[in-house]
């Protein structure tokens, strides 16, 4: 299954960031802590270079993630020029008050007190983007929602007499170009419902899941842990069904039902801490689509330290 997800609105909301890019400072760029290059939009990416732009790269929803894998993404961003990376979840208000001050370090030109620093929050639907402002601004300003496609329009507020911040619509791009990264996208409700067919998501969640993680699988669903062979993606969401006492008329397990559970305890954090992707299987999923290498669920994670899987 291709997700792909670009409402109307999108279209002229990446033409008006443009053409407030030009008269800013600092972008700031939010994505999922627990996918941070599928939930990287290559849009901003292009407008921010073509206006010279640096970033701050704020990986959102740490609380969620797998904190070893957060840390190798934050070295790996950290290597890209131009670009600074911090782990936040908006649920502390305190990760998100030395915003500023790290934006400021990216464009010291902007240090005197008659030029102010002028920021831009970016990033796809339902990443957190608004909720962030609001706290930064402690007031409620920018509209929030546990769905995508929430903020329409952009707004511009003074945080105080040496910062402006500027909120953004969530965008896509208009084609997703690698699979999974639409799956890993739907999984963490960053696309509408009509792009997406819940037992897919559910059934792609899952494998990964149970490949990487099957130890939170077993505690959270009772299901086995490793050394089961004989159980799948397909089987999860059976195990969940059965476990939950999921059942359509006439008996049969609800396989919608369940999948709808995976979905919803992964996005609320209720499986753990986990992350769908690292940089080294990053690298080996875009060299799998080239048909260049084997499943990149299973590949090792050269790039980690050694730690032992928790839902701490």
């Amino acid at each position: 299954m291709a997700i792909q997800w670009y409402p109307g609105h999108m279209t002229s909301a990446r033409k008006k960031a443009a053409e407030t890019m030009a008269s800013i400072d600092v972008v700031i760029e939010v994505v999922d802590a627990r996918l941070p290059e599928a939930s990287t939009n290559p849009m901003v990416h292009e407008l921010r270079l073509h206006r010279q732009r640096p970033c701050l790269k704020v990986l959102n929803k740490a609380d969620l993630a797998d904190p070893l894998i957060t840390q190798a993404w934050i070295d790996y961003y950290n290597r890209q020029e131009g670009v600074r990376a911090v782990a936040v979840s908006c649920k502390k208000p305190g990760d998100l008050a030395r915003l500023p001050a790290l934006c400021q370090t990216l464009a010291p030109h902007r240090k005197e007190s008659t030029k102010p620093l002028r920021m831009m929050i970016m990033g796809i639907p339902n990443v957190g983007k608004s909720t962030l402002m609001n706290v930064v601004l402690k007031r409620k300003l920018a509209k929030v929602g546990d769905e995508p496609a929430v903020t329409r329009s952009q707004q511009t507020s003074q945080l105080d007499v040496r910062h402006s911040i500027t909120d953004t619509p969530g965008l896509l791009w208009p084609k997703i170009e690698h699979p999974s990264d639409g799956l890993m996208l739907a999984a963490s409700n960053a696309v509408g419902r009509n792009a997406m067919i819940d037992e897919e998501v559910a059934t792609f969640l899952a494998g990964l899941l149970l490949a990487r993680y099957p130890a939170l699988l077993a505690k959270r669903y009772g299901l086995p842990a490793e050394g089961h062979a004989d159980i799948d993606a397909v089987a999860v969401i059976e195990g969940i069904a059965k476990r939950r006492g999921l059942r359509m008329r006439g008996g049969e397990a609800d396989l919608g039902k369940a999948a709808k559970v995976l979905l919803q305890d992964y996005r609320d954090g209720l499986l753990g801490r986990v992350s769908l992707e690292t940089p080294m299987t990053r690298s080996v999923m875009l060299a799998a689509e080239l048909g260049q290498t084997e499943n990149p669920q299973l590949a090792p994670d050269r790039d980690l330290p050694a730690g032992p899987e928790t839902d701490e």
